[in-house]
């Protein structure tokens, strides 16, 4: 019988299959976007089960496991490893239709070589198996990272990382692959947190600048860019619930800031200016850097207060925000490019209703630079076939798919890399599926380019990080 997980699983047609197989399958990956630990990577941790490499801090599989009913203690409660993933297996053939589905059998297969469908009836001998497996070295995060033909990994990384597993690893030349810092300054920006003042006062320790103004706040924030810039920094990310775009002065700023750290509160209105002119501010440095700026936008965040006051952040129960975007984003462009100084730009929207805002935003604000503002992958809850499928042909009917820099895990998980083998087969599958309806010429050689462009040459060319 033919393995679940086959070579030309998911390409249903000859196209789909000569695309993949001669062009897509085999190119590096180039991811720019994740949230691996660069501890983990430097020291080239060695994990002790499957569930260690696989369950922890993975919050998709654990709304699934809650979806299934399972009890918080198989989750992420006191129960010991294995009674967890035995909590897994029973759910997994229970997620048929969601992409955990594919990914989980795919990550088995590739990095483990096993054809078995995981189900609690499985799961002893799936267990045992991996577990031998991951006892041997090539299983420690630099060896699975290189078996997975990884050119570059972009972790995200605070202002206040003093980088130092960055620094281990640029130093050590028997690792290839280049591991680089991305600048995540969301905590200096989300001022109505009860954490800001902590931070801030953080922010001014790590960078020897005293913060008692909104001018020495920037003054510290561009210190540290220039300091993660050292060590390799290229790329910037804003997570944002909303995007902000409000006119601001900075005396305006000064002043909502200075409230803040006197303990008053602002209003929302405040809260958007404030944070309007410290990403605009930043935008402009990010330019002068020769940065790419990542925004993500759309998450309402921790929206079970229960489970959030148990368990805390990133824990699987966030979820999408519905709000207005076309006039915010073209505003916060527009205002950039005003004076020729908006960067490279990536734009995720965590709400697909989105798609045509972004897709016809970035293509008002397109300049020298092939695909210089870009509409970013299928992200969180749309990175599945139908959310990828969905934001590639958007992209098809408003812009240039053909100079998509493609696919990122945005994952904590070291066996995520198979998400760019599933992103290629579904990439291949649609350009095939033209080619087979006649909308496309079945021309493999121009195809296959804008195949292997999107796999991996755009995002190289676009982020300009050398690679070996």
């Amino acid at each position: 019988m033919k393995p679940f997980i086959h070579e030309d699983f998911l390409l249903h047609s000859k196209a789909a299959k000569i695309l993949f197989h001669d062009y897509a399958k085999d190119m590096p990956i180039y991811d720019y976007h994740c949230h691996l630990s660069p501890k983990e990577i430097a020291e080239n941790k060695s994990f002790g089960n499957l569930a260690e490499i696989w369950l922890h801090g993975d919050h998709y599989k654990w709304r699934a496991m809650r979806s299934f009913g399972i009890p918080e203690p198989y989750i992420t409660g006191e129960k010991n490893d294995y009674e967890k993933f035995k909590a897994w297996a029973k759910t997994v053939p229970n997620t048929i239709g969601n992409p955990l589905y594919h990914w989980s059998h795919l990550e088995l297969k590739r990095y483990f070589q096993t054809d078995l469908l995981l189900s609690e009836d499985t799961s002893e001998e799936v267990w045992n198996h991996c577990n031998e497996l991951l006892q041997t070295p090539s299983f420690s995060p630099r060896q699975l990272i290189e078996k997975s033909n990884v050119k570059v990994v972009g972790t995200t990384d605070d202002p206040i990382d003093d980088l130092h597993y960055h620094q281990i690893m640029k130093e050590n030349s028997e690792f290839k692959t280049k591991v680089v810092p991305t600048f995540r300054p969301d905590q200096a920006i989300e001022l109505t947190k009860s954490t800001f003042n902590e931070y801030v006062d953080k922010l001014a320790e790590v960078s020897e600048v005293p913060i008692k103004n909104y001018e020495e706040l920037l003054g510290a924030l561009d210190n540290r860019a220039h300091y993660f810039h050292e060590v390799g920094c290229r790329i910037s990310d804003h997570g944002l619930e909303m995007l902000p775009f409000e006119e601001c002065t900075f005396e305006e700023a000064s002043k909502i800031f200075l409230k803040v750290r006197q303990g008053e509160a602002v209003t929302f209105l405040e809260e958007m200016k404030y944070k309007t002119h410290t990403i605009l501010f930043l935008g402009r440095l990010y330019h002068s850097l020769g940065w790419a700026m990542q925004l993500h936008v759309g998450a309402i965040r921790d929206n079970s207060e229960r489970m959030h006051a148990l368990l805390g952040a990133n824990t699987g129960f966030d979820s999408i925000h519905d709000f207005s975007l076309a006039r915010q984003l073209n505003g916060f462009l527009n205002e950039l490019d005003k004076t020729n100084e908006l960067p490279k730009t990536i734009v995720y929207s965590l709400n697909p209703v989105h798609n045509y805002v972004i897709a016809t935003a970035c293509g008002n604000f397109q300049s020298e630079v092939k695909g210089k503002v870009q509409f970013g992958s299928g992200w969180w809850f749309n990175d599945q076939k139908d959310g990828m499928l969905r934001q590639m042909t958007d992209l098809s009917n408003l812009g240039l798919l053909s100079t998509f820099i493609g696919m990122l895990t945005d994952s904590r998980s070291f066996l995520s890399y198979t998400r760019h083998e599933y992103f290629r087969r579904i990439l291949c599958q649609l350009i095939g599926g033209w080619v087979e309806k006649g909308e496309a010429p079945e021309d493999y050689k121009h195809l296959g380019e804008i195949v292997q462009s999107i796999c991996y040459n755009n995002a190289k060319e676009y982020f300009q990080i050398e690679v070996d």
